[in-house]
């Protein structure tokens, strides 16, 4: 809280040069006044106390002095001292700061107290996707193996038949009549075997 004034060049003027208006002022206020403008301050200007500037008023108006305090106090400023801030209690400090760190932690699980990490999405979590995954897999191989039994079949007829018939045509016609019974047969287990997977999904 400000206690004192930091004097213009003005009040140090009229004090120094002992003027008339300030001449007639009690011989204590006046020491007074001098000691306290000649006390050097920080480099800035004297500083002078509240209480002073108030007995110097009054002072004046007693002396029927046409000079007014305020006119002395031109180009004068209040002086505000820099605020010192008490050390901290460590053992505060620690406290705080413990404080912050459960309260920190307790924002974070309020934060993640709806969050599941086995969730992949809304739609299933991650060891469903490994059952998908693995059922996928076997209906991939399910399809290779189907494809490869069919043109081995295909195959195998093509060549066995050149023993048996002569004609072109007679060995494409029973390769594929082979071929389709046994894509017939393969999709006949293919299908089972399905149907058993998604029952146990």
């Amino acid at each position: 809280m400000a206690s004192s004034m930091r004097v213009g060049e003005r009040l140090v003027r009229a004090a120094v040069s002992g003027s008339r208006e300030l001449g007639q002022l009690p011989r204590e206020l006046r020491a007074e006044l001098e000691a306290a403008l000649a006390a050097p301050a920080d480099g800035r200007g004297p500083l002078v106390a509240f209480a002073l500037l108030r007995k110097l008023q009054g002072a004046l108006r007693q002396a029927g002095s046409p000079l007014y305090l305020h006119e002395l106090l031109e180009g004068s400023e209040i002086y505000l001292p820099a605020v010192e801030k008490p050390p901290r209690n460590p053992e505060l400090v620690a406290r705080l700061e413990k404080i912050k760190a459960k309260l920190a932690n307790e924002e974070y699980k309020r934060i993640t107290r709806n969050i599941n990490c086995q969730e992949l999405s809304q739609y299933g979590t991650l060891a469903d996707l490994g059952r998908q995954v693995r059922s996928m897999k076997a209906v991939v191989i399910t399809i290779f193996n189907f494809i490869v039994t069919v043109v081995a079949a295909f195959a195998c007829t093509y060549l066995g038949s050149q023993y048996i018939f002569t004609e072109t045509a007679a060995h494409v016609l029973s390769a594929v009549i082979v071929a389709s019974v046994v894509g017939l047969a393969e999709l006949y287990v293919m299908v089972q075997t399905m149907e058993g997977e998604l029952g146990e999904l």
